[in-house]
């Protein structure tokens, strides 16, 4: 075989890689190509897949060209035998979520070699330099071997966060980090950010954001106090609280956050704000990192934003048939105002990403504006708000009239300068879609009149107003039928009469949902559609009681009812729509 260096390889097509690398002549590339140029262009093969199917390479052969046009290396990695300290240079976790095995680690110049199983996989190699703070050269190897040698040293050694929190208390090494001087706010940087670095609270770390992700949890929260450091997930809007590793670990633990954020680590005294990419199992996921000075020192909270958690579908968010039916028709009207509304974590972004991807099209020109963008989706043209530059919701909306838009996203409507050019671009022929942080859909009419819009100005251009709320679901593993008490009806204001012919569910509690009895969630809906009557009304400056007393002999279901609903179809429980829903006037 002849010997090419990696440089020679990079940017060449595949056939010429392979005629370099003296696997097949130059007349069977142009054969091979030739029968490309035969096949059905919807249904044509890659070069490489034709070669192997005429037998004139192997599927190896085509890896390794695939390798050098990548720029990587290949490696028969089942004919090394590697030692224990570069298998434990990535801890087991990171190894399968990765799909990688080291294969060389130089400790003093923090140097590691890995292979992977394809050239693909190169976003492997970024985030575990980021993930291990070593400099990774990546490799390719056979896809049967590097299972083999995963298999061998990885699969029987995975550990739970405990066990690590257990290595980390026994380290006599980290454990000095309690006996330093200058505790409170006065640290050793040097000492922490070498803790920080400790193979240690690396694997901690990768264990912690390797779970989140595996339990899509929301948020990751590492809170100092005076004599512990906690750390917790939030699932499905509840948090949970893991086993706390020492307190004196908390400022390696954050510092190694910094690191992996770009963020200020000598900075202890005011907030900071960053953002980790990651790519795991094949799925981009985007962590927003927020550091806030405390008391007892830096309390951070990291949100997960994984695409695969989201279902970006209109009819998957949790709407009733004759529900979508109605948000249906109004995300197609071709202007006015679409309101979305309720406290912060009850899904509104989720929903309008939603209703943009029904309108989302090639003869559709969307813009947002947002802060922060949390997910980037082909198709629309998305802003990052960044108020310390001038960039606020009303400079961005006013620009985005200039660009021909057929649909705008403003990420909230905070003052009355936004709502004033979200209305001017109602009534200018573009469709707005907005939210609000207001309790029901009434409110919110209330609330844009406080801000300063006249009332015919909100009648000639809102469409709807859509109050959202985010309730658990009973786990489909341990899902089992019960009878309520009396005392849980009279909480929905119900009799054991008017419920005799109804079925109630509730989690048992199992290890798929850690024993809380519920995995996942819905949304519950509250759809207020403007028509004449409520428009007169809000031109009397009714308040929000007469209005919400319209809007449901109107056919408005509140809150509340869409709960019950939810409740009878057996998708959540009585103690979730208590929780997340007021009662009904």
């Amino acid at each position: 075989m002849a010997t090419v260096s990696p440089e020679e390889l990079k940017k060449r097509k595949i056939g010429r890689v392979l005629t370099k690398l003296g696997k097949i002549s130059r007349e069977q590339v142009h054969e091979a190509l030739a029968k490309q140029r035969q096949m059905d262009p919807k249904a044509r093969k890659m070069l490489g897949e034709i070669l192997v199917e005429m037998g004139l390479v192997t599927e190896r052969d085509v890896l390794e060209a695939l390798a050098g046009q990548a720029g990587m290396g290949f490696v028969e990695v089942g004919k090394l035998t590697l030692d224990q300290e570069t298998i434990d240079a990535i801890p087991a976790e990171t190894a399968m979520a990765y799909q990688c095995v080291p294969v060389e680690y130089d400790r003093a110049r923090k140097r590691l070699k890995v292979v992977v199983k394809s050239p693909d996989n190169f976003r492997a190699v970024d985030d575990l330099r980021l993930l291990m703070g070593f400099k990774v050269e990546a490799f390719v190897a056979p896809p049967e071997q590097v299972d083999e040698k995963l298999k061998e040293h990885y699969a029987a050694a995975k550990s739970s966060i405990a066990d690590v929190v257990g290595e980390i208390g026994s380290d006599a090494g980290l454990a000095n980090l309690s006996n330093r001087p200058g505790g409170g706010q006065s640290i050793d940087l040097e000492a922490v950010l070498d803790a920080s670095e400790d193979n240690k609270v690396i694997k901690l770390m990768n264990l912690v954001l390797l779970q989140a992700i595996k339990d899509r949890a929301s948020d990751i929260h590492f809170e100092p106090f005076e004599d512990e450091f906690k750390m917790r997930y939030r699932i499905d809007g509840v948090l949970y609280e893991m086993v706390p590793p020492p307190a004196y670990l908390g400022p390696a633990i954050t510092s190694r956050v910094k690191v992996m954020a770009n963020l200020d680590i000598a900075e202890r005294r005011l907030p900071q704000d960053g953002r980790i990419e990651l790519t795991v199992g094949g799925t981009p996921v985007d962590l927003r990192v927020s550091v806030l000075p405390t008391m007892h020192g830096e309390s951070v909270v990291m949100r997960v934003l994984d695409r695969s958690n989201v279902e970006l579908s209109l009819d998957r968010v949790g709407l009733r048939s004759n529900d979508y039916e109605t948000v249906s028709q109004m995300i197609h009207k071709p202007n006015g105002i679409v309101i979305v509304t309720g406290p912060t974590g009850s899904g509104k972004t989720t929903t309008l990403y939603a209703a943009l991807q029904e309108r989302n099209g090639p003869s559709e020109k969307i813009l947002t504006a947002e802060d922060p963008v949390e997910y980037d989706i082909d198709g629309l043209c998305q802003c990052q708000i960044n108020t310390e530059a001038g960039l606020t919701f009303a400079s961005c909306l006013r620009s985005f009239l200039r660009q021909d838009p057929d649909v705008i996203l403003v990420g909230e409507i905070r003052d009355l300068e936004t709502a004033q050019i979200a209305v001017q671009a109602s009534l200018t022929g573009h469709l707005v879609f907005s939210t609000l942080h207001t309790n029901d859909a009434p409110s919110s009419v209330v609330r844009l009149l406080d801000l300063g819009l006249e009332a015919f100005l909100l009648t000639a251009t809102i469409e709807a107003i859509i109050a959202q709320r985010l309730c658990r679901t009973v786990c489909a593993n341990c899902k089992e039928p019960y009878t309520p008490t009396e005392e849980q009806l009279m909480e929905l204001q119900l009799r054991p009469e008017d419920v005799a012919d109804r079925q109630f569910f509730r989690g048992r509690g199992c290890d798929v949902c850690h024993g809380s009895g519920y995995k996942g969630r819905t949304a519950l809906f509250e759809i207020m559609v403007m028509d004449d009557g409520l428009r007169d009304l809000i031109m009397k400056e009714a308040s929000t009681a007469v209005l919400r007393e319209e809007a449901r002999k109107r056919g408005m279901r509140s809150l509340r009812e869409s709960g019950l609903l939810a409740i009878y179809d057996g998708l959540t429980t009585i103690d979730e729509v208590v929780r997340e829903t007021a009662l009904d006037d």
